[in-house]
């Protein structure tokens, strides 16, 4: 761990829990022809799980989620939330976020959790949206699924909550 010291932790095999949020007007997720989860204006955040990470990352990052403040006040400045102005709320597990890009021209998903981790606390925070926020839409996971957004703004942040030790 000595040499993970001096670089970031989460590149050291400790997981960091991924979540890049696009403000849209209106954002649906189709696997098969189904639409299976669409929102109005809202956010649309993809959800990406690495290895090492826990229930206690994904509600912090469920909490950044809902309380990050992207939307415009009366005086045109990013001072509201999802929860404040009432939006949508739409998650898609996007395992391809925490691909390794920094070697070569291929992705490397070797921070990525296996399956049943993603898969289990992708729908931890599924669930857990649901109970604190009244409209939440999820694409399926591990399924082939088309993303249809119009990105409002555009605005696009990337949060990662990483463990506390």
């Amino acid at each position: 761990m000595r040499s993970c010291a001096r670089r970031k932790r989460w590149r050291c095999g400790i997981g960091s829990m991924i979540a890049l949020l696009q403000r849209v007007a209106h954002a649906q997720v189709t696997v098969a022809g189904e639409v299976v989860g669409a929102i109005a204006r809202g956010l649309l955040v993809f959800v990406a799980v690495e290895r090492g990470d826990s229930e206690q990352q994904a509600e912090r990052l469920l909490q950044r989620i809902l309380t990050y403040r992207v939307f415009a006040d009366s005086e045109a400045k990013m001072n509201l939330s999802v929860q404040d102005v009432k939006g949508g709320l739409m998650l898609v597990s996007q395992f391809t976020l925490a691909a390794d890009t920094t070697k070569g021209n291929r992705p490397s998903f070797t921070p990525a959790a296996d399956p049943a981790t993603g898969q289990r606390l992708f729908d931890f925070v599924a669930s857990a949206a649901r109970q604190q926020h009244h409209d939440v839409a999820c694409g399926r996971f591990g399924a082939d699924m088309q993303v249809a957004l119009v990105n409002d703004g555009p605005v696009t942040f990337w949060l990662h909550v990483r463990p506390t030790m």
